[in-house]
Protein backbone atom coordinates (compact mmCIF):
# COMPACT_ATOMS: atom_id res chain seq x y z
CA UNK A 1 0.00 0.00 0.00
CA UNK A 2 2.90 2.34 0.68
CA UNK A 3 4.19 1.67 -2.82
CA UNK A 4 0.74 2.33 -4.30
CA UNK A 5 0.66 5.71 -2.55
CA UNK A 6 4.15 6.62 -3.72
CA UNK A 7 3.57 5.46 -7.29
CA UNK A 8 0.34 7.40 -7.77
CA UNK A 9 1.27 10.58 -5.88
CA UNK A 10 2.89 13.71 -7.21
CA UNK A 11 3.87 16.98 -5.52
CA UNK A 12 1.14 19.45 -4.63
CA UNK A 13 1.64 23.06 -3.61
CA UNK A 14 -0.58 24.86 -1.11
CA UNK A 15 -2.74 27.69 -2.41
CA UNK A 16 -2.20 30.95 -0.48
CA UNK A 17 -5.09 32.17 1.64
CA UNK A 18 -4.09 35.78 2.27
CA UNK A 19 -4.66 35.29 6.00
CA UNK A 20 -2.31 37.13 8.36
CA UNK A 21 -0.48 34.94 10.91
CA UNK A 22 -0.95 35.42 14.64
CA UNK A 23 2.11 33.91 16.29
CA UNK A 24 2.97 33.13 19.90
CA UNK A 25 5.69 31.34 21.83
CA UNK A 26 5.73 27.63 22.61
CA UNK A 27 6.81 28.47 26.16
CA UNK A 28 4.65 26.45 28.52
CA UNK A 29 3.56 24.05 25.80
CA UNK A 30 4.41 20.41 26.52
CA UNK A 31 2.51 18.68 23.70
CA UNK A 32 1.59 19.56 20.11
CA UNK A 33 -1.26 17.65 18.47
CA UNK A 34 -2.14 17.83 14.78
CA UNK A 35 -4.96 17.26 12.37
CA UNK A 36 -3.74 15.46 9.22
CA UNK A 37 -5.76 16.27 6.08
CA UNK A 38 -5.39 19.94 5.23
CA UNK A 39 -2.88 20.50 8.04
CA UNK A 40 0.04 18.05 7.92
CA UNK A 41 -0.95 16.88 4.44
CA UNK A 42 -2.18 18.89 1.47
CA UNK A 43 -5.49 17.38 0.43
CA UNK A 44 -6.62 18.00 -3.13
CA UNK A 45 -10.22 17.48 -1.99
CA UNK A 46 -9.70 19.73 1.02
CA UNK A 47 -10.38 16.99 3.57
CA UNK A 48 -10.86 13.22 3.69
CA UNK A 49 -14.57 13.74 4.45
CA UNK A 50 -15.03 15.67 1.19
CA UNK A 51 -13.90 12.80 -1.02
CA UNK A 52 -17.54 11.75 -1.43
CA UNK A 53 -18.25 15.08 -3.12
CA UNK A 54 -15.14 15.22 -5.26
CA UNK A 55 -14.53 11.62 -6.32
CA UNK A 56 -15.46 10.66 -9.87
CA UNK A 57 -16.20 7.40 -11.59
CA UNK A 58 -12.72 7.66 -13.14
CA UNK A 59 -11.23 7.12 -9.67
CA UNK A 60 -13.32 3.99 -9.28
CA UNK A 61 -12.16 2.73 -12.68
CA UNK A 62 -8.53 3.51 -11.77
CA UNK A 63 -8.99 1.27 -8.73
CA UNK A 64 -10.02 -1.55 -11.06
CA UNK A 65 -13.78 -1.38 -10.45
CA UNK A 66 -15.55 -1.16 -13.80
CA UNK A 67 -19.21 -1.15 -12.69
CA UNK A 68 -20.60 2.20 -13.92
CA UNK A 69 -22.82 2.42 -10.84
CA UNK A 70 -20.02 1.70 -8.36
CA UNK A 71 -19.28 5.32 -7.40
CA UNK A 72 -22.93 6.06 -6.67
CA UNK A 73 -23.36 2.83 -4.74
CA UNK A 74 -20.17 3.51 -2.78
CA UNK A 75 -21.57 6.82 -1.51
CA UNK A 76 -24.89 5.17 -0.70
CA UNK A 77 -23.15 2.47 1.31
CA UNK A 78 -21.23 5.03 3.34
CA UNK A 79 -24.53 6.71 4.23
CA UNK A 80 -26.06 3.32 5.11
CA UNK A 81 -23.18 2.42 7.41
CA UNK A 82 -23.38 5.83 9.10
CA UNK A 83 -27.13 5.45 9.61
CA UNK A 84 -26.56 2.34 11.75
CA UNK A 85 -24.61 4.32 14.35
CA UNK A 86 -26.13 5.98 17.39
CA UNK A 87 -23.32 8.55 17.51
CA UNK A 88 -23.87 12.18 16.63
CA UNK A 89 -21.00 12.21 14.14
CA UNK A 90 -20.70 8.61 12.94
CA UNK A 91 -17.63 7.40 11.08
CA UNK A 92 -17.36 4.28 8.94
CA UNK A 93 -14.68 1.65 8.62
CA UNK A 94 -14.10 2.07 4.90
CA UNK A 95 -12.93 -1.53 4.41
CA UNK A 96 -16.39 -2.71 5.47
CA UNK A 97 -17.93 -0.41 2.86
CA UNK A 98 -15.66 -1.81 0.17
CA UNK A 99 -16.47 -5.40 1.17
CA UNK A 100 -20.17 -4.64 0.76
CA UNK A 101 -19.46 -3.06 -2.62
CA UNK A 102 -17.14 -5.60 -4.26
CA UNK A 103 -17.38 -8.72 -2.11
CA UNK A 104 -14.97 -10.55 0.17
CA UNK A 105 -12.86 -12.17 -2.56
CA UNK A 106 -11.06 -9.05 -3.72
CA UNK A 107 -8.03 -7.36 -2.16
CA UNK A 108 -10.14 -4.76 -0.42
CA UNK A 109 -7.27 -2.75 1.07
CA UNK A 110 -5.36 -2.38 -2.19
CA UNK A 111 -8.50 -1.34 -4.08
CA UNK A 112 -9.45 1.15 -1.37
CA UNK A 113 -5.99 2.74 -1.50
CA UNK A 114 -5.99 2.91 -5.31
CA UNK A 115 -9.36 4.62 -5.20
CA UNK A 116 -8.24 7.05 -2.52
CA UNK A 117 -5.05 8.18 -4.25
CA UNK A 118 -7.06 9.05 -7.34
CA UNK A 119 -10.07 10.55 -5.57
CA UNK A 120 -8.14 12.60 -3.00
CA UNK A 121 -4.46 13.06 -3.90
CA UNK A 122 -2.34 14.22 -0.97
CA UNK A 123 1.19 15.46 -0.38
CA UNK A 124 3.04 16.70 2.72
CA UNK A 125 2.65 20.36 3.58
CA UNK A 126 5.84 22.39 3.17
CA UNK A 127 8.14 21.89 6.17
CA UNK A 128 5.98 19.06 7.54
CA UNK A 129 8.79 16.59 8.20
CA UNK A 130 11.21 19.23 9.45
CA UNK A 131 8.71 20.66 11.95
CA UNK A 132 7.80 17.22 13.31
CA UNK A 133 11.49 16.46 13.80
CA UNK A 134 12.21 19.82 15.43
CA UNK A 135 9.30 19.54 17.87
CA UNK A 136 10.39 16.02 18.81
CA UNK A 137 13.95 17.18 19.38
CA UNK A 138 12.67 19.90 21.70
CA UNK A 139 11.19 17.17 23.87
CA UNK A 140 7.55 17.97 23.11
CA UNK A 141 4.98 15.20 23.08
CA UNK A 142 3.41 14.74 19.64
CA UNK A 143 -0.12 13.57 18.94
CA UNK A 144 -2.90 13.46 16.37
CA UNK A 145 -6.66 13.89 16.36
CA UNK A 146 -7.90 13.41 12.82
CA UNK A 147 -10.66 12.13 10.64
CA UNK A 148 -8.95 9.21 8.96
CA UNK A 149 -9.11 5.73 7.48
CA UNK A 150 -6.75 2.76 7.67
CA UNK A 151 -4.60 4.10 4.82
CA UNK A 152 -4.03 7.45 6.57
CA UNK A 153 -1.24 5.96 8.69
CA UNK A 154 0.50 4.75 5.52
CA UNK A 155 0.94 8.31 4.27
CA UNK A 156 3.76 8.90 6.73
CA UNK A 157 6.11 6.06 5.72
CA UNK A 158 5.18 6.75 2.09
CA UNK A 159 6.14 10.43 2.21
CA UNK A 160 8.25 10.97 5.35
CA UNK A 161 10.07 7.65 5.55
CA UNK A 162 8.80 6.38 8.89
CA UNK A 163 5.73 5.15 10.74
CA UNK A 164 4.07 7.73 12.98
CA UNK A 165 5.64 6.20 16.08
CA UNK A 166 9.07 6.26 14.44
CA UNK A 167 8.61 9.96 13.67
CA UNK A 168 7.96 10.66 17.34
CA UNK A 169 4.18 10.49 17.74
CA UNK A 170 3.01 8.98 21.02
CA UNK A 171 0.66 6.00 20.43
CA UNK A 172 -1.45 7.06 23.41
CA UNK A 173 -1.93 10.53 21.96
CA UNK A 174 -3.25 9.51 18.54
CA UNK A 175 -7.02 9.48 18.05
CA UNK A 176 -8.35 8.48 14.62
CA UNK A 177 -12.00 8.68 13.63
CA UNK A 178 -12.03 5.30 11.86
CA UNK A 179 -10.76 3.58 15.01
CA UNK A 180 -13.33 5.33 17.21
CA UNK A 181 -16.13 5.03 14.61
CA UNK A 182 -16.82 8.66 15.42
CA UNK A 183 -15.64 11.72 13.53
CA UNK A 184 -14.85 15.34 14.18
CA UNK A 185 -16.27 17.67 15.37
CA UNK A 186 -17.23 15.18 18.09
CA UNK A 187 -15.93 16.39 21.43
CA UNK A 188 -15.44 12.75 22.44
CA UNK A 189 -12.25 12.57 20.36
CA UNK A 190 -10.76 15.56 22.14
CA UNK A 191 -11.95 14.28 25.50
CA UNK A 192 -10.12 11.02 24.89
CA UNK A 193 -6.98 12.98 24.02
CA UNK A 194 -7.34 15.08 27.19
CA UNK A 195 -7.73 11.96 29.33
CA UNK A 196 -4.62 10.34 27.85
CA UNK A 197 -2.60 13.54 28.21
CA UNK A 198 -3.58 13.88 31.86
CA UNK A 199 -2.45 10.28 32.42
CA UNK A 200 1.00 11.52 31.40
CA UNK A 201 0.78 14.58 33.64
CA UNK A 202 0.00 17.04 30.83
CA UNK A 203 -2.98 19.39 30.99
CA UNK A 204 -5.01 20.51 27.94
CA UNK A 205 -3.83 24.07 28.67
CA UNK A 206 -0.27 22.83 28.12
CA UNK A 207 -1.21 21.35 24.76
CA UNK A 208 -1.41 23.09 21.39
CA UNK A 209 -3.85 21.60 18.89
CA UNK A 210 -3.24 22.52 15.24
CA UNK A 211 -5.99 22.19 12.61
CA UNK A 212 -7.39 23.86 9.52
CA UNK A 213 -11.13 23.83 10.32
CA UNK A 214 -12.77 26.16 12.83
CA UNK A 215 -15.79 23.84 13.24
CA UNK A 216 -14.04 20.47 13.37
CA UNK A 217 -10.74 21.47 14.97
CA UNK A 218 -10.56 24.81 16.76
CA UNK A 219 -14.03 24.96 18.28
CA UNK A 220 -14.19 21.47 19.89
CA UNK A 221 -10.53 21.55 20.96
CA UNK A 222 -11.06 24.92 22.61
CA UNK A 223 -14.12 23.64 24.47
CA UNK A 224 -11.92 20.97 26.08
CA UNK A 225 -9.39 23.56 27.21
CA UNK A 226 -6.68 23.08 24.58
CA UNK A 227 -4.70 25.95 23.18
CA UNK A 228 -5.43 26.11 19.46
CA UNK A 229 -3.66 27.06 16.25
CA UNK A 230 -5.64 27.56 13.07
CA UNK A 231 -3.62 26.38 10.08
CA UNK A 232 -4.49 28.81 7.28
CA UNK A 233 -1.84 27.70 4.84
CA UNK A 234 -3.92 26.23 2.02
CA UNK A 235 -7.04 27.67 0.43
CA UNK A 236 -8.32 24.17 -0.42
CA UNK A 237 -8.72 23.15 3.20
CA UNK A 238 -9.15 26.35 5.22
CA UNK A 239 -12.59 26.33 6.82
CA UNK A 240 -13.38 29.48 8.80
CA UNK A 241 -17.04 28.85 9.77
CA UNK A 242 -17.72 32.37 11.13
CA UNK A 243 -20.98 31.11 12.66
CA UNK A 244 -18.91 29.34 15.35
CA UNK A 245 -17.94 31.45 18.33
CA UNK A 246 -14.32 30.40 18.54
CA UNK A 247 -11.05 32.29 18.39
CA UNK A 248 -7.78 30.42 17.88
CA UNK A 249 -4.80 31.32 20.04
CA UNK A 250 -2.52 31.15 17.01
CA UNK A 251 -3.03 31.54 13.27
CA UNK A 252 -0.28 30.05 11.11
CA UNK A 253 0.18 29.96 7.34
CA UNK A 254 3.27 27.74 7.35
CA UNK A 255 3.98 24.87 9.75
CA UNK A 256 7.46 26.30 10.31
CA UNK A 257 5.84 29.24 12.13
CA UNK A 258 5.23 26.89 15.05
CA UNK A 259 8.97 27.05 15.67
Amino acid sequence: MIEIIRHHSKPLEPKPTGVEPVLKSLDGIRAVVFDIYGTLMISAAGDISLVQENALQTAMEAAGVSDPNAATRYHELIAEHQSRSDKEFPEVEIRDVWRDLIGQTEDVEAIAVKYEVHANPVWPMPNCGEVIEALRERGLKLGIVSNAQFYTRHLFPAFLGGELEELGFDPELMVFSNEELEGKPSRALYQKLATNLKAQGIQPSETLYVGNDMKKDIWPAGLEGFQTALFAGDQRSLRLHPEFDATPDWVITDLAQLL
